[in-house]
């Protein structure tokens, strides 16, 4: 055994002194240089060693054999097939030969071993002294990389609950598992696991000792001799140690994810990113076992960790609302906004739409977003809630919740016909005007017309006609309804007798009077919203993963609004008209409500003019005529202007209807030479500084990590990426900017700064990508037993039980698996989520804790007994 504590340097054979390492901190101490190897002759006539001497490193022949397969360094021997106490002679006799890459050999007993060809520098050295735990894994791990294996930690050795040694050996340590005896007259559901990785029992280890008072390791023992074959090198990247996934790489799974890209696409197309499988560590599997680790992580924690994440919102982000609901210590519903949704609602929030949505996450739990219109006529959430069932009080509920945190109700409230909804808003919402859905209930009008009149076309026409008028008054709607009733023999028809006692709620004639009435006619943009949430989220998804799916798709749909905003503080005027109105309006309204104003006074001017005027007091009576595409006069509309105020009216509604002006009334205005458009018809909600500024800040965005971490290495990143694309084309300066990068990795980790253990711990890398804490107290249970309307129908056929009491499925039982932790044969967990790695975690934590305070030297300095 060589004591490192009192060596200084280290001598070879021949006399040729190697020089102290100790000046570069984090390596191992005594260790021969890279660029000097041994070079070993052999003696037939002594049948020993020559005298070696420092030259550079050969290529290995048959006939050349390092003289670590000779030596015993490690002291006793540990393997049974007697490699380590084998004569050179021996070893000579059985036919060692060595190739490129490893040498192989056979042992007195007839096994076959293998012993990697690596350059010295890389080698473990029996005595070397390492300033931390991390350093000497990091060292056998560089080295197993090299040679075209895989390690874990193995035995540890403790005393006095201290520890003093502890073992990394390579993975196929161990015994295969023992096929279990059965008795094949009984039928077992029992079967072993079929798996590719398979144990051989290998020795191959080093043994590190802890050493007292200090942090150092020292390296006590070390075998170097595998009873299986290495990965090729053109295959180490499949090997198991180089298939641990960075957080880079989960990272990357997990922001894929939310946007509803699975694991197998994810890793397509990070291949493609990074130019090839070679460069990706870890397969599709294991892309995959990764995504489900997540969840298997999350588990019965889901709800209690909604809840805690949207605490941790309303901490964080300011004046930030939600409201949930928990019946017998079970998650039922839930709603929340956030502050830039209260802000849209109070400007955009005259007129609501909302609708049930279904297949958003894995317990069926109903999603109701509430839909608006912003002023670039884009769609804007309002906030929205997650419901157990679709029960009125569930529903009254909701729109309470939503009161509270908005504070004022709507002029206008668009749903579908669901009774439910349609209940709780009458209780809720008492100063709103509740409206159906006409595309809902028009829909509906073939199933309901059966015989000849199904076939007539000119019947669904003029339906059609008769209910989408915007222009028609309910009186004329009524007439116009009786006619074609009579015409067609419907007068007795029910469910047009039904949906005519409803008209109030439904058909445009009755809501011309209302503010923004046309604003929304349909469910269209709720349903156009709701398919935009399922773009990111799946129903495969936890809550807590369809909450972060949630905020991806609103930081798009901020996005969207943030460029709009800046397409309308960006253009430029580009006059079609000749009118100075044209240009007030170009800086009154946002890019996409200027345009339209800009058409109705294009329009105004060459598709208008004025049949007759009349004078009143002092209001004015214009008769505005429209013409078509063919310049064939339509209708006429009649304009009222006040010339004193410039007040205006137009019979077709449009100021009342939209928000703006029409052209009839533009056209009156042009025979006037007003310029502006009066204040009193500049509808706020359409206005380009009707938001603050600070809405699209980077602070109020949902999708960046604003952490100083997180912004550090977004910052890394970008200054790499911008580096690699400026020297593109040129070979000399990317080799040169990849060893500047290669000598800055080597200085950090050799610094201590990376933690390899703490990048491949998967419950810390799970928190940081949920944005939540694991360890908490769990309160409340996950939903259970939902099914709601949008669940489906169950089409497959089930067998039918032999008794013949059912005929529903019957779920058959799971069969149970090994867990490797626990050592049971069980169907409700594994190794991966098992309460006694949890527990076994928990104790090793508190251990190298005390461990750091206090070592004790254990009287077994150099090896231990397994």
């Amino acid at each position: 055994m060589v004591d490192s504590n009192n060596q200084q340097h280290r001598t070879v054979a021949g006399g040729t002194e190697l020089p102290n390492l100790n000046d570069d901190p984090g390596s191992p101490l005594n260790v021969v240089p890279h660029n000097l190897s041994l070079h070993f002759a052999f003696n037939e006539d002594e049948d020993a060693l020559g005298e070696g001497r420092v030259s550079p490193d050969p290529e290995p022949i048959s006939s050349e054999i390092p003289r670590d397969l000779t030596s015993n360094q490690n002291g006793p021997n540990d393997d049974e097939d007697g490699v380590q106490d084998c004569t050179f002679t021996q070893l000579l006799s059985t036919g060692v030969h060595a190739d490129e890459e490893f040498y192989v050999h056979h042992t007195p007993n007839g096994t076959r071993m293998w012993c990697p060809n690596v350059p010295i520098v890389l080698k473990p050295v029996v005595g070397s002294v390492y300033e931390t735990w991390k350093d000497v894994f990091s060292m056998y791990k560089d080295y197993a990389v090299y040679s075209g294996f895989s390690i874990r930690k193995g035995q540890t050795k403790r005393w006095k609950g201290v520890v003093t040694h502890q073992y990394i050996r390579c993975t196929k340590y161990s015994k295969p598992q023992i096929k279990r005896k059965t008795d094949t007259l009984e039928h077992s559901s029992l079967t072993i696991r079929q798996s590719n990785f398979t144990l051989t029992d290998c020795k191959a280890s080093i043994l590190v000792k802890f050493c007292e008072g200090s942090s150092t390791c020292t390296v006590v023992g070390f075998n170097e001799h595998h009873n299986h074959p290495f990965v090729e090198r053109f295959n180490r990247d499949l090997s198991r140690i180089s298939r641990k996934l960075p957080f880079a790489s989960k990272q990357f799974i997990h922001n894929m994810s939310l946007n509803r890209i699975g694991p197998i696409i994810s890793h397509r197309v990070l291949v493609s990113l990074m130019g090839g499988h070679h460069n990706v560590r870890g397969t599709p599997t294991d892309f995959k076992n990764w995504s489900q680790s997540v969840r298997l992580y999350i588990g019965d924690r889901d709800a209690q960790l909604v809840i805690d994440r949207l605490k941790e919102r309303s901490e964080s982000l300011p004046d930030f609302y939600y409201e949930f609901v928990v019946e017998k210590g079970q998650f039922r519903s839930i709603f929340w906004a956030d502050k830039i949704s209260k802000i849209n609602y109070d400007v955009f929030g005259d007129v609501l739409a909302f609708d049930a949505t279904y297949h958003t996450n894995k317990y069926n739990m109903i999603f109701v977003p509430f839909t608006g219109v912003d002023n670039h006529k884009q769609c804007v959430t309002f906030g929205a809630g997650l419901l157990f069932n679709e029960t009125t009080e569930s529903y009254k509920w909701l729109l309470e919740s939503f009161l509270k945190a908005h504070k004022k109700q709507p002029k206008l409230v668009l749903t579908d016909q669901d009774p439910s909804m349609k209940a709780a808003i009458s209780e809720v919402f008492t100063d709103s005007r509740h409206r159906l859905c006409i595309w809902h209930i028009m829909k509906k009008l073939p199933t309901k017309i059966a015989g000849d009149l199904l076939q007539n076309s000119e019947l669904r026409a003029l339906m059609h006609r008769l209910v989408w008028s915007i222009h028609m008054k309910p009186s004329t709607f009524e007439t116009r309804w009786q006619l074609l009733m009579e015409e067609y023999g419907l007068q007795d028809h029910d469910w047009l007798n039904d949906m005519y006692s409803i008209r109030d709620q439904w058909v445009p004639a009755y809501f011309r009077d209302i503010p923004m009435c046309c604003l929304m006619k349909t469910t269209s943009r709720c349903e156009s919203s709701n398919s935009s949430f399922k773009v990111n989220s799946s129903s495969a998804n936890t809550l807590v993963q369809f909450m972060l799916c949630y905020e991806t798709r609103i930081d798009n749909q901020r996005y969207r609004q943030r460029v709009a905003e800046f397409k309308t503080s960006s253009s430029v005027f580009m006059d079609s008209t000749d009118l100075a109105i044209e240009k007030h309006a170009f800086e009154l309204y946002t890019h996409a409500i200027s345009t339209e104003v800009r058409k109705e006074i294009y329009k105004g001017k060459l598709f208008c003019y004025i049949v007759n005027t009349e004078d009143c007091d002092d209001v004015c009576v214009y008769y505005v005529n429209q013409l078509d595409k063919r310049n064939n006069a339509t209708d006429t509309f009649t304009v009222k202007l006040e010339l004193s105020n410039q007040s205006v009216s137009c019979s077709c509604n449009n100021f009342i209807r939209i928000g703006y002006l029409c052209r009839h009334i533009f056209c009156v205005y042009r025979v006037n030479n007003i310029e502006r458009i009066p204040a009193q018809f500049v509808v706020k909600r359409w206005s380009r500084d009707v938001l603050p500024k600070s809405l699209f800040s980077i602070q109020s965005r949902y999708g960046v990590d604003t952490r100083p971490q997180a912004a550090a290495r977004s910052q890394i990143l970008e200054i790499v990426t911008e580096c690699v694309d400026a020297l593109r084309s040129d070979v000399g300066g990317l080799s040169s900017f990849a060893e500047q990068i290669k000598e800055l990795k080597r200085k950090l980790l050799n610094g201590g700064s990376v933690d390899d253990e703490a990048n491949n711990d998967n419950y810390a890398a799970v928190e940081e990508l949920l944005g939540v804490s694991l360890d908490g107290d769990v309160t409340l249970n996950n939903p259970d037993g939902i099914r709601n309307k949008g669940r489906g129908k169950r089409r497959r056929l089930s067998r039918a039980p032999q008794d013949g009491t059912s005929n529903s499925a019957v779920k058959p039982p799971k069969t149970p698996r090994l867990c490797r932790t626990c050592m049971k044969y069980v169907t409700g967990h594994d190794s991966r989520n098992c309460k006694k790695k949890k527990n076994k975690n928990n104790r090793v934590t508190r251990t190298r804790t005390r461990t750091q305070a206090l070592r004790v030297r254990s009287p077994l300095d150099l090896v231990f007994l397994c």
